[in-house]
């Protein structure tokens, strides 16, 4: 029997995946801010609109970490990528390949799909993230920084932009 599977989500893994993100919050200290919900996941991740995808990792049949990506563009390279939201492998669970072979997938998915580029972002503190990444050939992209909206930013911005208020 094989002890390590990797599987592509389905709705009936709603709740492990909803589990796998509240960990990897956890792990990175932002538990406070997640606000997803098993219903917010099944519609976006299931629903008309599949915004997102999500392989699972399986460990002797139990679920121990999970991959979740989405297709972007680049305009310079005129084909669409694939952004890596989330990785994560039960801290228990590391060093037996799993983190290895979740990236291995998506790697597969990325070259049948005919991607130009996989890219996702890493805290600065998760040194042994960065590590994992460096021994796979990634690069930083440090003349880049990251910007967000948050839903209530979007919200407010959207207001002053309807009532033709200045930003």
């Amino acid at each position: 029997m094989q002890k390590l599977k990797i599987r592509r989500a389905s709705i009936e893994d709603i709740h492990t995946i909803l589990s796998l993100i509240k960990e990897l919050a956890s792990y990175e200290k932002l538990l406070d801010e997640v606000t997803a919900t098993e219903k917010l996941l099944k519609e976006n991740l299931f629903g008309k609109n599949k915004y997102a995808e999500v392989l699972i990792a399986e460990y002797e049949g139990k679920p121990v970490g999970e991959a979740l990506y989405f297709h972007n563009f680049s305009t310079f390279v005129g084909k669409p990528g694939i952004y890596l939201e989330d990785i994560f492998v039960k801290p228990e669970m590391r060093g037996k390949g799993i983190g290895k072979a979740l990236f291995s997938e998506l790697i597969k998915i990325a070259k049948d799909r005919n991607c130009g580029r996989v890219e996702w972002v890493v805290l600065n503190w998760n040194k042994h993230a960065v590590e994992f990444y460096k021994s796979l050939d990634a690069v930083s992209i440090d003349e880049w920084t990251v910007y967000r909206l948050t839903e209530e930013k979007i919200n407010n911005l959207s207001n002053k932009l309807n009532n033709k208020t200045e930003i």
